[in-house]
This record gives C-alpha cells, structure tokens and sequence, in this order.
C-alpha cells in the first residue's frame, strides 16, 4: 500500500517507534530511523529491516532536542530517499517529581523533546507534503494528552500541547491532502516502561509480575500492555485511503485508560 512512500519516524530505534516502523516497512514504506542508541546494534537493526521488508532504510542519529537538529534531519530524509511523505513525531523522555521539586532542566528538556520537536519537524516537512498534496503526519502522544496523572506535569504539559498542535495543523491542511493526527497510548511495554516496572519492584520488594500488576491496575482496565505492533497497526491505517477524512483526531489505544 505504501510503495514509494518515505516515512521518517522519530525515537525508532525501539519501542513504539520501531513498532510503527516495522509496520510502514512491511507496506513497502522507505524508513527514515532516528534514535540513540549503540551504533552496531542501529546498524544490525537498519539492515535487518532493509532486508526483511526490500525497502530502503536510513539512519541519523539527530539530537531532536535541538531545532537546527531536527530541521537537518527532515533535509537529510528528504536528500537521501528523496522526500518524506509520512512524518511520525514519536521522540520522547520522561521524568517524574511534584510541581514545586520539579527540576527545572528537566522541565525544559522535556518540553523540547516531546512538544517543541514535533513543531520544528512539521514545519519542516510541510513545504514537500504541500507541492505534492499529500501527506500524512502522526504524533504520538499518550493518554496523557487527554488525563493527567500526579508527578508528570512536563510530559504531560507536552503531551497536551502536542494534541492542540495536532488539531492546528489539521486544520491549516484541511483542504489538502495531507493529515495530521495523534495515538494515544496508555501503558506500552517498552525499555522506558520496563525500567518503571523494575524500580516499583524494587522499591517495594515484589516480583516483576506483581509490579506490573499494579502498575496496570491503576490505570488499564484491560490489564494487558498495549503492543508496539497494534500502534503500527493503527499507524498504517492513518496512512490508509480509509483515513482520509480523519484530521486532528486522537486515537486512544489504551485498553480503557480514558473511558473511566
């Protein structure tokens, strides 16, 4: 279905971000991957996609906390596999404290990564989606765009923000072919999830099991984690015919997080 498209997906190097990109590969999607991480493992992965799905995979190690970063990786995208047809804006940290113990560096970190990021990439990309009159651009958000939860004034501050730039950019592209629309997560089990589960364990001397039992359990109704492949799956519908007239749109795949 997506044969011919270049997708550049941001924070892909695991989790949710290589989830969504397995998913546009698998469509005959060309992947742009952007993350951190160890550079021969990047590699193996980069080539392992490469030749699992016969499409082009690049690589660049973009720090997107840095605007002149970001806008050098959609120019790098575009230069090297010849446009970006899908942007997904997935990048993002996290950091836990009350308000008023809050550092104020992780504040702005924060900020730029999950928020300000998504803003210099979709500025970036527009022009190219526009001259062709198509386009698709999917932010990840989270649950926590839409509820809060105590300790994450940031992330959630960021995600709530990428929800309002989210319904802007839809509505500044209304009449085009290009969308713009949010997933929202609830608990995923990736590596920045994992290491949640190991510290409750440890703190409160339990089993990884009851650890994440609980951290289910106060949130997911369903009591299972969402998988990065069901985010993939919902990615390449919204790249899909079917979703032509979905714009502005958070999707909440969250086993019930936000129906309580």
């Amino acid at each position: 279905m997506l044969k011919g498209k270049v997708a550049l997906v941001t924070g892909s190097t695991s989790g949710i971000g290589l989830g969504m990109a397995r998913a546009l590969a698998a469509q005959g999607a060309d992947i742009m991957l952007n993350g951190f991480g160890d550079a021969a493992a990047i590699e193996a992965l980069r080539a392992g996609l490469a030749r699992e799905f016969g499409v082009r995979v690049a690589y660049d190690g973009a720090d997107l906390s840095k605007p002149a970063e970001v806008t050098r990786l959609v120019a790098v995208t575009e230069q090297g596999l010849g446009r970006v047809d899908i942007l997904i804006n997935n990048a993002g940290i996290q950091f836990t404290a009350k308000v008023e113990d809050f550092p104020p560096e992780k504040w702005e970190a924060i900020i730029n990564l999950n928020l300000s990021a998504a803003f210099y990439a979709i500025k970036a990309a527009l022009p190219g989606m526009r001259a062709r009159n198509w386009g698709r651009i999917i932010n990840t958000a989270s649950a926590h765009g839409l509820v809060a939860s105590e300790e994450k004034v940031a992330y959630v501050a960021a995600k709530h923000g990428l929800l309002g730039m989210t319904k802007v950019v839809a509505l500044e592209t209304a009449q085009t072919g290009i969308t713009c629309n949010a997933i929202c997560p609830g608990w995923v089990l990736t590596p920045l999830v994992q290491k949640q589960i190991d510290a409750l364990a440890a703190k409160d001397g339990i089993d990884k099991k009851e650890a994440s039992n609980r951290l289910l359990g106060a949130k997911q109704p369903s009591m299972e984690f969402v998988t990065p492949e069901q985010i993939g799956a919902l990615a390449v519908f919204l790249c899909s015919p079917g979703a032509d007239q979905m714009r502005g749109v958070p999707l909440s795949i969250d086993g019930g997080w936000v129906a309580q």
